[in-house]
């Protein structure tokens, strides 16, 4: 996402050098995924450009769609079965928008420059009224994008920040997230980020945002959002002195050491929760969405759901807390998708509407705009359905019991790890991999989960699983067979 609002030319797009290598399916599961999960185009009146940059649920079950020209529609039918929608503009002329709240019959707006309250006074279905809640950032900059969150329990609005041009903070915060209260206060409560792709909440209410690979940054990740924390870009240490309640500077990160050092040495930045190995789980991760849909969507719920602007698809994450820290996994999930996704949102019936633009970056799909629906067809499918983390290795619970022949043979569970260096350049290659040894598996009776025994943890890396050896008591491949859980901490009595 660091550089799609520059505009390029269809044909440059398809003829940059190495585009199909790089861009092309990754994952090669898009014909057997589409027997669980359809995708459903969602018609657009032809005169309409919707790059879709934020969904949410109205209370008469519309969804509202807003785009990054600045125009909030409300859509209507986008659950029906041969979905024919409806598309009424309420509001125009914003900015770039990248959030969506609804609360007490308005809209709250997060684009570029503020956090905007945008509602209809008069009842006539378009909006008349834009009161400002939050400008407490600056705005000088095509790239300075802006995040925000649905509303917490408390009526709290966060936003995530962008940096100035993807690699300066010449604005003021930019870099930073902000906690914007029903009071209208505009609290500064972490720095550091560099190019989020989105905000919001986990199954257990904490808050995270999406990272994009680039400087201090080795690959895509998803970050828990600490209040009076450091995510570990730090240019953005300019802005303290105006923000005192944040108290002074963190230390300044060493580059080329690695996050693992620097998070024990800096108390204010912690590890990153999950990494997106980079290519194999996307290039530029945008919004993301918690399936809360209580098992419309089949079997993932409490889950994270991701898009990923570049490669046109989604992915799915879980966290868990140890020690004290977050860490967790993500899974593959949908491929095929149309166009850059940009944001994701659960409808009313448990759907998924994908959303976005092809204008920027090379992006796999070819369409320059789309909105998609992800329905699940009721087939369940045979997954990976969360990883979590034991003292000596790892517990997998699948969707479908595992056959015992191939569920009881560690050499059916392989496994690989890899860190990158946390330093000031862009991104950076996977090193120091190893491959640790499967001692011991246990599948559980109902053969739902094996727990694996490792010789050896390794804190700091990305443990990469390759299941592709496993097969359901029916006689199934897994649909995705790889894994990728991230080791903050490991735990010291079992769970």
């Amino acid at each position: 996402m660091n550089s799609f609002a520059k505009i390029l030319p269809l044909a440059l797009v398809i003829s940059v050098s190495g585009f199909a290598e790089e861009v092309g399916e990754r994952w090669g599961t898009a014909d057997r995924e589409r027997s669980f999960y359809r995708i459903v185009d969602l018609p657009i009146p032809k005169d309409l450009v919707i790059e879709a940059g934020a969904f949410e649920t109205l209370p008469d079950g519309r969804i509202a769609v807003a785009t990054r020209h600045g125009d909030i529609y409300f859509i209507s039918g986008v659950d029906e079965a041969k979905p024919a929608s409806e598309f009424h503009l309420f509001a125009t002329g914003l900015d770039e928008i990248f959030g969506l709240a609804w609360k007490d019959d308005a809209l709250y707006v997060t684009q570029s420059c503020e956090l905007t309250r945008v509602s209809d006074t008069n009842g006539d279905g378009r909006a008349d009224r834009f009161d400002v809640v939050s400008d407490a950032w600056g705005y000088g900059n095509y790239h300075e994008y802006a995040f925000g969150s649905k509303f917490d329990p408390k009526g709290n609005l966060y936003v995530a920040l962008g940096l100035s041009s993807s690699y300066h903070s010449r604005e003021l915060f930019r870099g930073w997230a902000f906690k914007i209260t029903p009071e209208g206060k505009s609290i500064p409560i972490a720095s550091g980020m560099r190019s989020p792709g989105g905000i919001g909440f986990n199954e257990h209410g904490a808050l995270f945002y999406i990272e994009s690979q680039g400087p201090w940054n080795s690959s895509c990740s998803l970050k828990f959002v600490r209040e009076g924390g450091f995510m570990g870009h730090p240019i953005s240490y300019n802005w303290y002195e105006f923000a005192p309640n944040m108290g002074k500077a963190p230390a300044e990160p060493e580059s080329g050491s690695s996050l693992l050092k620097e998070s024990a040495r800096i108390p204010e930045l912690d590890p990153y929760a999950v990494i997106f190995p980079y290519i194999r789980m996307g290039r530029s991760i945008g919004g993301f969405v918690l399936d809360d849909t209580k098992g419309k969507f089949g079997p993932f719920k409490n889950q994270i759901f991701l898009g990923d602007y570049t490669q046109s698809i989604v992915m799915r994450a879980t966290t868990e807390q140890v020690n004290g820290v977050w860490q967790g996994a993500c899974y593959p999930f949908r491929e095929g998708l149309s166009t850059g996704i940009l944001n994701i949102h659960f409808t009313p019936e448990g759907n998924l509407i994908c959303g976005g633009t092809n204008r920027g970056w090379p992006v796999r799909g070819l369409k320059a705009f789309a909105l998609e629906r992800l329905e699940w067809t009721g087939r369940l499918p045979f997954e990976i359905e969360r990883i979590t983390i034991t003292p000596d290795g790892f517990r997998v619970k699948f969707t479908k019991p595992v056959a015992v022949e191939s569920g009881e043979k560690p050499g059916s569970y392989l496994m690989s790890t890899f860190t990158h260096k946390y330093h000031a350049g862009y991104g950076g290659p996977e090193i120091d991999q190893t491959k640790p040894a499967v001692q011991a598996v246990q599948l559980s009776e109902d053969g739902l989960t094996a727990t694996i025994q490792l010789d050896v943890l390794k804190k700091g890396h990305v443990h990469e699983f390759d299941l592709g050896a496993l097969r359901s008591r029916d006689g199934e491949e897994l649909l995705h067979r790889h894994a990728y859980y991230t080791v903050n901490e490991i735990p010291s009595d079992p769970k």
